[in-house]
């Protein structure tokens, strides 16, 4: 029941060394956060100001980041938007 995802080598997880490290210990903390049997357990438990909180910071993240294409094919995988 407390099986190690696949692919994931949590000796991996490590912030602060290098760019490239950083970069892969987030890719591999958020492919654990979205973990179903995770999101069961806390998203309960999150109050309305810290689910705000986060979808605000995400979401800015997001916007900052990706032209609104970029956004409607790799967030929302709506390859059909032509703006």
């Amino acid at each position: 029941m407390n099986a190690q995802p696949p692919d994931t080598d949590f000796d991996q997880i490590c912030f602060g060394l290098s760019r490239e490290l950083d970069e892969r210990s987030l890719a591999i903390f958020l492919r654990l956060l979205s973990r179903e049997e995770l999101l069961r357990v806390l998203l309960p438990r999150l109050d309305e100001a810290e689910i705000l909180r986060l979808v605000d910071t995400v979401t800015g993240i997001l916007q900052h980041h990706l032209e609104e294409k970029e956004y409607h094919e790799l967030f929302l995988g709506d390859f059909g938007h032509h703006h």
